[in-house]
């Protein structure tokens, strides 16, 4: 299963095999591609309690049939700990966690090692683990735009200063602690909420 975040909502893509697993509004696949405009309006009518589903064989490759015409980007980043507190950013003025585009030649854990060093001023020597991949949806000079992003777990024991990339957005780069991981929970992204659940789940 597979899930793709547009507009906050979470599209999910799976296999007709997994149905009986789950609650929600269930579309075929192939119905739903002829009816896109339709789909996304009903999307953004869902519940956590009612969620909408697109069945298909093969729902990786139903996510790329879905999405043919948008612009298809790469990306890494990772939630950061520092002995008992983690490093936020806020971008946009919301908060986020630090990540960027992967360049041409670049794995997804350099990407996430380097985003990370430019947009706070820190240097993390290796990713722990993979926690995570999610996919969203948004503009990107005027294209519509899905975007695939790696989501790392890595220590640090470095200093404690950080440098926000202001050129990119980024307003404030911050250690917090647990009370403020929760709380951050209310004030971001859906996308994000869901890489640090699953953070907390590994």
């Amino acid at each position: 299963m597979y899930k793709v975040f547009i507009q906050n909502k979470p599209l999910f893509f799976i296999n007709s095999k997994k149905i009986n697993e789950f609650d929600g509004i269930f579309i075929p696949q192939s119905l739903a591609i002829s009816n896109k405009r339709y789909i996304l309006d009903l999307l953004q009518a869902t519940s956590i309690n009612m969620p909408l589903f697109l069945i298909s064989d093969n729902p990786q490759e139903g996510i790329s049939t879905f999405f043919e015409d948008y612009e298809f980007i790469e990306a890494a980043g990772g939630i950061v700990k520092r002995k008992s507190k983690y490093l936020f950013i806020k971008r946009n003025g919301i908060w986020d966690i630090p990540k960027g585009k992967i360049e041409i030649g670049e794995n997804p854990e350099i990407a996430a090692l380097r985003e990370i060093e430019e947009e706070c001023g820190i240097t993390c020597e290796k990713v722990e683990h993979l926690i995570t991949i999610t996919y969203h949806v948004y503009q990107y000079k005027g294209r519509d735009t899905i975007k695939k992003t790696y989501w790392y777990a890595l220590n640090y024991a470095g200093p404690k200063k950080l440098i926000a990339q202001k050129e990119e957005g980024i307003t404030k780069a911050k250690w917090v602690n647990e009370d403020k991981y929760n709380q951050i929970k209310l004030e971001t992204f859906a996308s994000i909420v869901d890489v640090m659940e699953n953070y907390v789940l590994r």
